[in-house]
This record gives structure tokens, sequence and C-alpha cells, in this order.
């Protein structure tokens, strides 16, 4: 555990370190675009965040590899070489987009590159567990299509959820932790070394969203772009591919007693391979919402548009910090829900648990339709939205001047004014402004 915490330390140190030296390249790079129709800031903000976090990848693998135990990861495995080799492409391509802003098309080709590199490097689906039926083999091509599919919808995910500061990278950290412990409990608990690739990737996934946090909660200095969101997102891909393409429900077979129990004790890990991942059930429910939306209206599914969940929760009086909360919420209820779930699923105490923190997710999404008032003595001990707010007192208006039907301006009777005309005309003008202003405010 020591030395994952040091892998993760030190990549979350390089990230943090480097993300202020790239914002400044960014903004002289001119990878600073004009504020879109779609977009929740205010003001241009330089993106190309991702070239930190793909260095701080680099540096975590690096410092795996010189580690005592690690170090058998790179030696018994190829698996870290080929998710380098696709993280680099891939994050060539974002940075592209994001300085050019390539077609969709092309950076979809780009993925799914990226993906048949790892394949062919061996990071790929040897098998399934499935429920009730155990262990059923993959050929060559269906290994290599069900892969390249996992990755592209898993990139696509998380690069649909970047739409608010500190969104991805916050949910994709909370998936990362929820990956993390199960991945670690297979390899410690169950001795099972296939599990040693996914449990490093995902301790350097949430060094890389750690250290590019601080940078990014609201308001943002510095975006990810696409050569960030689609970086963390084949990340996490390639750990639960690794974890569950990999690990053979026949060796836990000999914890559990059989194979049919040792593939229901990989379901949390299964389930990801159908959602994609349970762990980022939240984007990927956005993702399947925004293509089903954006077909219906004729348009493509990658047009981009404000749809989205974190849009939604914005548009029915969430502020933009509470939406963000708000969506960690939801993701690790569900990651660390399943997680809870893989342990002891025998246990009703944690299906009543997950129902009743579902119930309180709830209340916190209907909270802005909910707006009590509070006592006048105990409104300076609340926030603004919940104060009583005084009503204006309106002033009397002024006699308006009459116009006669010659033209001729004369003063207000009674008003003891000047007879001039400019005078006159002044106070004609006070009034009218004063019925407008009323106007408005009726």
């Amino acid at each position: 555990m020591r030395e994952y915490l040091l892998t993760l330390c030190i990549t979350a140190a390089v990230t943090y370190l480097l993300t202020g030296p790239v914002r400044k390249f960014a903004i002289v790079a001119g990878a600073m675009p004009e504020i879109r129709a779609r977009d929740v800031h205010r003001e241009p903000t330089p993106r190309l965040g991702g070239i930190a976090m793909f260095f701080g990848l680099c540096a975590g693998l690096l410092v795996a590899d010189h580690l005592t135990n690690l170090n058998q990861v790179f030696a018994e495995s190829n698996e870290p070489r080929a998710l380098l080799s696709g993280a680099a492409l891939i994050w060539l391509i974002g940075v592209l987009d994001d300085k050019f802003e390539i077609d969709a098309l092309i950076k979809l080709g780009g993925q799914m590159i990226a993906a048949g590199v790892m394949v062919v490097q061996g990071l790929t689906i040897l098998w399934l567990p499935i429920p009730g039926v155990g262990n059923v083999a993959l050929t060559q091509w269906q290994g290599t299509l069900l892969t390249v599919a996992l990755v592209v919808i898993t990139i696509n995910a998380v690069n649909f959820v970047d739409g608010l500061d500190g969104l991805a990278a916050g949910m994709v950290c909370i998936a990362a932790a929820a990956f993390f412990l199960y991945a670690y409990r297979i390899w410690y608990s169950y001795g099972i070394e296939a599990a040693a690739p996914a449990t490093l990737f995902a301790a350097i996934l949430m060094g890389m969203c750690l250290g590019f946090l601080p940078h990014n909660i609201h308001p943002a200095r510095i975006f990810m772009g696409d050569s960030g969101s689609m970086l963390i997102g084949l990340v996490l891909a390639a750990g639960a591919i690794s974890i569950t393409g990999q690990v053979d429900p026949d060796a836990l077979a000999l914890f559990t007693g059989s194979e049919k129990a040792a593939v229901h004790q990989t379901v949390p890990v299964y389930i990801p391979l159908l959602l994609p991942l349970t762990i980022i059930a939240v984007p990927a429910a956005d993702l399947v919402l925004a293509i089903v939306r954006r077909t219906w209206r004729g348009q493509s599914p990658f047009a981009a548009d404000r749809g989205h969940l974190h849009h939604r929760l914005l548009e029915i009086g969430h502020s933009h910090s509470r939406a963000v909360l708000i969506m960690y919420f939801w993701s690790a209820l569900i990651g660390f829900g399943a997680l809870a779930y893989s342990v002891n699923s025998a246990s009703m105490w944690i299906v009543l648990g997950v129902v009743f923190l579902s119930a309180v997710g709830l209340v916190l999404l209907l909270l802005p339709r909910f707006t009590p008032r509070v006592p006048l003595w105990a409104q300076r001990f609340v926030p603004p939205r919940y104060r009583r707010r005084a009503v204006p007192a309106r002033t009397a208006p002024a006699p308006a001047a009459r116009v006669p039907a010659d033209g001729a301006v004369r003063e207000p009777a009674g008003s003891g004014a000047q007879a001039h005309g400019s005078t006159a005309l002044s106070e004609l003008e006070r009034s009218s402004r004063f019925l407008a202003q009323e106007k408005e405010r009726a």
C-alpha cells in the first residue's frame, strides 16, 4: 500500500506543479476559445490541462517501475506499456482538438485507433465472467471489438460530463478510488497478481485527478480540455479491461468454492463492462440521454448542446458549486455502493443504506423547489436566499404637466413654478420617466 501511495503522491505532485506552466503555455499558444452558447463560464479560459495530466501519468509509471513490488507489474505484464502507448495517442489527438477543434469523426477514429493499439499490445478482454453461467472465452475478434467499444464509450462518457469546473476530474477521481479498493482487495486478499496492473492504473489515475483539481475548482483557472478528459477516460477504461478480462474466475473459485460463486464475486466489475462502468454510471447515463436527445432532434450525436445533467441542475436553480457536489454525491453512492455490495452481498444493511442515501440525494436534487422563510430574528444566521426581502417604499408621483392642444407648455395648477418653457419641459420629462418606471415595476 505504501508504494501505491507514493506513486499516487508523485503523480499528483507532478500534475499540480506542471499545470501552472501549462496554463501560461496555453495562453501563449492561443488555446483559449471564445465562449460558446453551451458554456457556463463567463470569461475565456485556457485549455490544454491534459498536458500536465499526461506528464503526471508518465511520472507515475516511471516511479512505479523503480519500486520493488510494483516493478513486478512491468516485468510480468505488458499492460503498462500498452496503456502508455494508447494514452500518448489519445492525448495527442486531444491536444490538437483543444487547439484547432478537429472534426468529431476524426476524434472517434483516433479513439478507436488508440484502443486498437492497446489491444495489439495485450491489453484486451480474453473472457467474460457471466453470472449463472461461468467463464465464457472470447475469440480474438470478439475480444477486440468488445475492448474497443468499452474504451470508446468510456472516453466519450467522461468527455460529455466535462461541462462544469472540477466536475469530470472529481467524478473520475471518485470512480478511481472505488476501483482501486476493489482491485487491491482482489490482489492482496485473493493473491491474484493479474489484478496488479488495474490497481496501479487506478492509483495513478487518482493522482492525475487530485493534482489537477486545485486548478480546476470553480472558478477554474484552466480546463483539462479533450486532451485531459479523453486521457482519464482511457486510463479508467484500461483498468476495467485489465481486471474484467484478465482476472480468471477459476482462480477466485479456489477461495469461493465454485466457479459460479467466483463469477458472482466479479459481478461489480462485470457490470461496468455493460454500462460500461457502474463507477461512472452517471456520465454513462448522461451519454445515453445525450445521444437519444440529439438523435430525436435530427442532430448528430456529437453535436454539443445544453441538455446535459449538469446543465439541468443549473436550470432548476442549483449554484455551480452545489451542482458539482450533487454529481459527486451520486457518483460516490453508485461507485462505493457497488464496492460495498461486492464485499458482502448478503447484508441487508448495505441495501438499506444505499436506499436511504438515494432518498437524501433526491432531496438535494429538489432543494431549489423549496424556499422556506425563517423568522426575522433568525435571518442574520441563514444564507440570503432564505431571508425575507424588504419591499421598497414607493414615493407619490409628481403632478404631470399639462400639454394643451395648441402645443404650449404650461405649469401644473398650484405648482408655483416659474413660467418658463424649458423648466416646464424638464418637469414633463421627469414625470414621464417616473411613469415609465412605475410601469416597469408593475
